[in-house]
């Protein structure tokens, strides 16, 4: 039995949003999984859209808010963490990869991670195999094999032979608690609020 912590990031824009809708479906479906396990679990729900402004003057200023800050820290001490962004001109949206790019580099390496995004149509569904995993590869994160992409008529569609959501749904949920359990990464990690080798006054390295 341990005591376990799923970090659930959810980039959408409105409220409600399809995105939260799929990102609370994820986390409840591992959280269930983790339980049946004999485990204690906490779910930690992001919402992006609340700390967007924060995460704007962290990128110009290279300094967190305090609640930005409990954020980063809840991602970076979670056992597992579940993305979910919805997909704009065939990617993450702005505040999806801008949040990740105020995170430390290599903070998130070894961390469990599922990947889920939301879209129009099913045109999208690509996204995260070209979009996502290269960013999360980059972040030397361990990804879970099935992504979970939900068009706005996806929700308990089986047309076309592609299976229904809730399928998909238990499917990756049950690989994220396999990443998880068997994960060994430390929770001792390196301060997220060290300046970075080549920091400059407007902003982290890398930043203009």
């Amino acid at each position: 039995m341990a005591e376990r912590t799923i970090a659930v990031i959810s980039a959408g824009l409105s409220k409600p949003s399809s995105t939260r809708l799929l990102a609370d479906r994820l986390g409840d479906a591992a959280a269930r999984r983790l339980i049946e396990r004999g485990d204690t679990v906490k779910v930690e729900v992001i919402e992006l859209r609340d700390l967007a402004h924060d995460i704007t003057n962290n990128l110009l200023t290279g300094f967190p808010s305090s609640q930005l800050e409990s954020a980063i820290e809840k991602v970076l001490t979670a056992d597992g963490v579940i993305a979910v962004t919805p997909i704009f001109t065939a990617s993450y949206n702005g505040l999806f990869k801008s949040f990740f790019d105020i995170i430390e580099p290599g903070s998130l390496i070894d961390m469990p991670v599922l990947l889920a995004a939301t879209g129009g149509t099913a045109r999208h569904s690509l996204a995260i195999d070209y979009a996502l995993r290269p960013l999360f590869a980059y972040l030397h994160a361990d990804v879970a094999s099935t992504g979970v992409f939900a068009s706005t008529d996806d929700w308990g569609s089986d047309e076309d032979g592609v299976k229904p959501l809730p399928e998909r749904i238990d499917r990756a949920a049950e690989e994220l608690v396999g990443l998880v359990t068997r994960s060994t990464r430390s929770k001792v990690l390196h301060d997220p609020w060290a300046l970075p080798a080549g920091f400059r006054p407007n902003g982290p390295a890398g930043l203009e």
